[in-house]
């Protein structure tokens, strides 16, 4: 008796991409099944957040090719077209970036109900009338970060580490299945850096999410993502476990930039930040 393979959560078939006559991807095939925490590894340039950029819709692949996206069984795109029904997939699909887009003037709470809008009639998301079960929500997600008592201050207030921790509690609030971080450690210090990571890593296994995050912290790949996949020039040119990246394998990644981006790969593991429990909330 034949045995039925789950869907992918993430499944790209030969994805080719120029910008002007500069190729940006090259035939770029890869499959991420649910569940997994896998690191998009690659020096600058070589691809990263183009990739993720494809698996959202926010680009598209060159006209006239075999290229094709599919994130949890719907079609994001195919031969360079956006699928007609991709606003659908994108509520299931959260974007974490380096800078964190979040409105410096509205409250955190504000930003983080952001991720509830695709729920709601475009009035409510208009006039910031949140239902009080969204508040809830809202007000939970930031609690399993750490960031509750910060939910009334302006965004613009937070330090870069809270900051992204709102943008974590947006990807909740939001239900997503998938989030694909781009570089979402890049402009933070270490200590904010482990935090945000260790977030990341509980949310994947506690609530079984889906991470694709590019870094150029290599030892934090170590740490956290037991799957790596490497690019080099718009190409997939690793792709197995984070633990089988050798020194020659990253040098070749990186040649000279190494040095810059890591300690020594194989340091002990940063210890898991655990989530805060939400709290009892009381919402009329």
């Amino acid at each position: 008796m034949s045995i039925t393979q789950p869907e992918p959560a993430i499944n790209v078939r030969g994805l080719h991409k120029h910008f002007a006559d500069k190729p940006a991807l090259c035939d770029v095939s890869l499959r991420v099944q649910r569940g997994e925490m896998v690191a998009l590894l690659g020096a600058s340039g070589s691809g990263k957040s183009t990739l993720l950029r494809h698996l959202s819709g926010l680009h598209k692949a060159d006209a006239h090719t075999e290229s094709y996206v599919e994130v949890h069984g719907r079609v994001v795109q195919a031969g360079g077209k956006l699928a007609p029904d991709l606003r659908r997939t994108r509520a299931h699909v959260a974007m974490i970036f380096q800078q964190f887009n979040l409105v410096d003037r509205l409250p955190v709470m504000t930003n983080v109900l952001a991720g509830a809008l695709h729920r709601m009639p475009l009035w409510r998301g208009l006039l910031r009338r949140f239902p009080s079960h969204e508040l809830a929500r809202a007000l939970t997600a930031l609690g399993r970060v750490g960031m509750d008592t910060c939910a009334w201050q302006r965004a613009s207030t937070l330090s870069g580490g809270q900051q992204q921790r709102a943008a974590i509690s947006r990807a909740l609030v939001q239900g997503a299945e998938v989030i694909l971080a781009d570089e979402p450690i890049a402009s933070l210090d270490p200590e904010s850096s482990r935090r945000v990571m260790g977030l990341l890593a509980e949310l994947n296994r506690e609530l079984g999410v889906t991470v694709l995050v590019s870094l150029h912290q290599v030892d934090f790949a170590f740490a956290f993502c037991p799957r790596t996949i490497a690019l080099r020039q718009g190409r997939v040119v690793y792709d197995g476990p984070t633990e089988l990246l050798t020194a020659d394998r990253l040098h070749e990644l990186y040649g000279t930039q190494l040095a810059e981006l890591q300690g020594a790969p194989r340091t002990p593991a940063p210890t898991p930040v655990a989530l805060h429990k939400p709290p009892t909330l009381q919402v009329a």
